[in-house]
């Protein structure tokens, strides 16, 4: 759980990072938002595409229509196939980062430029 509450701007890059995985398996990463840190949403804000491989995968979250959020939280779900051992196994993070105004008013106004 991650208290977003005092964030000067309410986007934020999520970035899921996959360390370590097994073949014929698949891991969903969905997004949770919470007032008081002790009810969340039935619904995921956000959810990453299902995954299936390592690396590293970022995702916009726009918290401007979810005024009321002051907390995140992360939930993951695993599925195993196939042969060898049932248990899924896999090693991830997810990283949080606050979007500076002044890169989204870039983005907006076009003037945004990859170096």
């Amino acid at each position: 759980m991650v208290e977003v509450g005092a964030a000067a701007n309410r986007v934020f890059l999520l970035q899921l990072n996959i360390t370590r995985i097994l073949e014929q398996q698949a891991l969903d990463v969905s997004i949770f938002g919470s007032a008081d840190g002790n009810t969340w949403g039935q619904k995921a804000l956000t959810s990453f595409p299902q995954k299936f491989y390592r690396g590293d995968h970022p995702l916009l979250l726009d918290l401007g229509q979810h005024p009321e959020v002051r907390f995140l939280r992360a939930h993951w779900e695993v599925n195993r196939w196939g042969r060898g051992p049932e248990t899924p196994m896999f090693q991830f993070q997810v990283r949080l980062r606050e979007v500076p105004p002044e890169m989204l008013k870039e983005v907006a106004s076009g003037s945004y430029s990859r170096a």
